[in-house]
């Protein structure tokens, strides 16, 4: 079974590690979690680690990309 799309509950600390490792796998992520503030902070810090990657060449995607797919 080939998995396209992953629902994640909760954007903390697993929840956004989750759906960063999901993206860049090329698999279609969304996050829940109680407000749209709380999904917010951690999808910058998904994006910043994102842009580690990028910059040392560990993957070759953009980041918006990766971060297209949350």
């Amino acid at each position: 079974m080939k998995v396209s799309k992953v629902f994640v509950v909760g954007s903390g600390t697993m929840g956004n590690g989750i759906a960063q490792v999901c993206a860049q796998a090329g698999i279609s992520v969304v996050i829940c979690d109680l407000s749209q503030e709380l999904i917010d902070k951690p999808l910058e810090k998904v994006r910043w680690s994102v842009s580690k990657f990028v910059e040392k060449g560990k993957i070759s995607e953009s980041v918006d990309a990766v971060m297209g797919r949350i």
